[in-house]
């Protein structure tokens, strides 16, 4: 699996990790297995939130790393409900109770919500001191969200923006990527293959693209999306898997290459809108 450094922090974390929004709504034993095998691949960064099924997200988590802590670059997220200095600080200290862990290794405010940034970055930086979180970052913030942070906290303390990013929604590289990169902040990728099943197939002329690719590498269409939404230095992706087989299949797209010519044909068939038209969110 491709590590790369994760943004300001400097560690070297997993191109491909492993997203778990809905995964409490599977089977449970099912569910654990998948993040289990995602690991032995070495999709190491694993996502979560405590919105999550209220919390069951991350108490499945808890039982899947249980023993392999240290392997794990884990990330949660604070509700923009809690988001105030002392909620923020709460918060973290109810993920943690429920991952059975004693840090995090970074920890995202999810959306923008009515508390000032000031108080939730507050927060963060406590729980930065007392070595709860060892980096934090945000989730849906657009380019004007991120100037704001970047007032407030200074260069070098954002992480990451986690917002949404796949083949049929790519406007995060009109604005925000650019951004990111310029200021040193990782970009990570959530639902890369859209949300409610709307990944292109290749019963579509787009897919049909992805699957020419993927036979010349012997791999799958879904392979070759995570590896073109991972194609530049600041980019990670947190797709999720329901069973062992789909996280090793996410895996694969960890050690994929594509060639700059196959990289212009999905540019090409899976077209950048020509102006921005704001932040997508799901």
């Amino acid at each position: 699996m491709e590590r790369r450094p994760f943004g300001s922090t400097k560690r070297q974390v997993a191109v491909i990790g492993q997203g778990t929004w809905y995964i409490e709504r599977g089977q449970r034993a099912s569910a654990i297995n998948a993040l289990r095998a995602g690991l032995d691949e070495g999709m190491t960064h694993v996502d979560t939130a405590e919105m999550y099924g209220s919390g069951a997200a991350e108490e499945l988590i808890a039982e899947a790393i249980d023993g392999r802590r240290d392997q794990v670059f884990l990330v949660s997220k604070v509700l923009p409900q809690h988001a105030s200095r002392r909620g923020t600080v709460t918060a973290c200290e109810n993920s943690l109770a429920r991952l059975g862990t004693d840090r995090l290794d970074c920890y995202l405010l999810h959306w923008r919500g009515s508390y000032q940034l000031e108080e939730t970055i507050a927060g963060f930086e406590q729980l930065q001191r007392e070595s709860k979180i060892l980096s934090w970052g945000v989730s849906n913030f657009d380019v004007d969200d991120l100037e704001e942070v970047l007032s407030i906290a200074g260069e070098g303390r954002l992480a990451c923006n986690q917002v949404l990013y796949h083949l049929g929604q790519r406007s995060i590289e009109h604005a925000v990527i650019p951004w990111c990169e310029k200021h040193h902040v990782a970009v990570v990728g959530y639902s890369p293959f859209g949300h409610s099943g709307s990944f292109r197939g290749v019963h579509t002329v787009a897919g049909g693209v992805l699957s020419a690719i993927d036979a010349a590498h012997d791999a799958t269409p879904r392979q070759v999306a995570l590896r073109f939404l991972v194609r530049r230095p600041s980019l990670f992706t947190i797709p999720k898997a329901s069973s062992p087989e789909h996280a090793i299949e996410n895996a694969g797209a960890g050690e994929l290459r594509l060639s700059k010519g196959e990289l212009a044909r999905i540019d090409e068939a899976f077209p950048l809108d020509s102006r921005y038209r704001g932040l997508p969110t799901v």
